[in-house]
């Protein structure tokens, strides 16, 4: 990155994404300050005693909240937006919940940022976004609308976004709970054995988040390609790790969930610019004078497939053992 002495705020910073963010930048002469917005006191308290850092300040409030966001964001260059509630079952029970936050909390982040001139807005979406069939996926999915259309109208800010699958070991991902029911020796509760997942570390989502940061252009979606693999393939990674000989039981699907998930549709897939590691999904600008596209108009192609868990390389046994050891929680637990 070519930036120096700036200021950041990440919304949401407290979880797993802002600790990754914090342990990249945090002793680093990019920023000179990063701002951590959430609700959460007690986990505020907790980054506070562990990182012990100066540049580190932190900004109780929520993003359904203008005033709160807009005291925060002043003097901000750059913001990371992973406030959100993400959990599908919760937000399968209370939908308005998650639309509060995860659509009117984005425009509120991004009509903050363009108020006060930020330079930069990256909004974190999720691969439940492409195709939703929950709740979480249909908040998210308007979330990136939301965003797009504003990076049409904003002054100021540039407004972009990256949408990602699932992060390995991130708080309410299913490793953390595959290891506590391992080390109680109690029975592996899995879904569908079959169900496949995007495969990506904390530090991909970081990569994925910087390079639409250099990249972006107003309404851009970055999407990184990542290896998946199935659900009874990682328990069982798990088991042979640890030496467990837990028994696997079957519990069915949960509220919400897709046998497996899509981090690009056909539809995007068909303007997708690909960039090595990463799809750039340019926003569609045009205006809403559409009488003449119905003169003038663009083939698509038909044989374009989405891009999804299921046909992106899949991780063998081996694969998703040498992944799972290289992650913070396995290696700590490992020790132990």
């Amino acid at each position: 990155m070519k930036i120096k002495n700036k200021t950041l705020l990440i919304t949401g910073g407290t979880g797993s994404f802002g600790n990754a963010v914090l342990n990249r930048f945090l002793y680093t002469d990019h920023f000179k300050e990063i701002r951590i917005f959430s609700r959460d006191e007690k986990k505020q308290d907790d980054m506070r005693t562990t990182f012990k850092n100066t540049k580190l300040k932190f900004y109780i409030g929520d993003v359904r909240d203008y005033s709160s966001v807009e005291k925060a964001m002043r003097g901000v260059d750059y913001v990371f937006h992973a406030a959100a509630l993400k959990q599908v079952p919760s937000c399968e029970f209370f939908p308005i919940e998650a639309t509060k936050t995860n659509v009117f909390g984005t425009q509120n982040v991004i009509d903050a940022a363009d108020f006060n001139k930020v330079s930069k807005v990256i909004c974190l979406s999720t691969d439940k976004a492409a195709y939703p069939i929950n709740a979480m996926g249909i908040s998210k999915a308007l979330m990136e609308k939301v965003a797009v259309a504003a990076a049409r109208n904003c002054n100021n800010t540039t407004v972009c976004l990256t949408r990602y699958g699932n992060v390995m070991a991130s708080r309410g991902s299913v490793i953390p709970l595959f290891v506590n029911q391992i080390k109680n020796k109690e029975s592996i509760t899995i879904t569908d054995p079959k169900m496949t997942r995007f495969l990506m570390s904390l530090g991909d989502a970081v990569e994925l988040v910087l390079f639409a940061f250099e990249n972006g252009r107003p309404g851009d979606l970055f999407v990184n390609k990542a290896p998946a693999g199935n659900i009874g393939n990682l328990a069982q990674a798990l088991k042979e790790i640890f030496n467990a000989e837990n028994e696997v039981k079957i519990i069915g699907t949960r509220h919400g969930e897709k046998l497996y998930e899509t981090l690009c549709t056909k539809e995007e897939m068909n303007k997708a610019d690909d960039m090595g590691k990463f799809y750039r999904i340019p926003s569609d600008n045009r205006d809403l004078n559409y009488a003449r596209y119905f003169s003038e108009g663009k083939e698509n192609s038909l044989e374009i497939e989405d891009y999804n868990s299921h046909n992106t390389e899949q991780c063998t046994i081996e694969i998703m053992k040498n992944l799972l050891k290289g992650l913070p929680l396995i290696q700590s637990e490992l020790e132990k």
